[in-house]
């Protein structure tokens, strides 16, 4: 599972990615992350509103900082 975190490095940026890792851990799983800061790979997804979260290739989220276990939810 490949998740990369969008935003150019603000505080919930980097909060969320914080977030990312506990719910990794928690769900026990196995997974690349990546923080993506560079604009125009963010615009690239289509994302208008950072901090944005991209599962596999998919933007899950955008615009708003998650909390751990509504990442967990979104893991499945």
């Amino acid at each position: 599972m490949k998740i990369e975190i969008l935003g150019t490095g603000c505080a919930k940026c980097q909060t969320l990615s914080l977030h990312v890792k506990e719910a990794v851990a928690k769900k026990g799983i196995f997974a690349q992350i990546e923080k993506v800061e560079d604009i125009m790979k963010i615009m690239a997804y289509g994302v208008t509103s950072t901090p944005a979260l991209v599962v596999d290739g998919n933007v899950v989220s955008s615009g708003k900082l998650l909390s751990v276990d509504e990442i967990i939810a979104l893991l499945g």
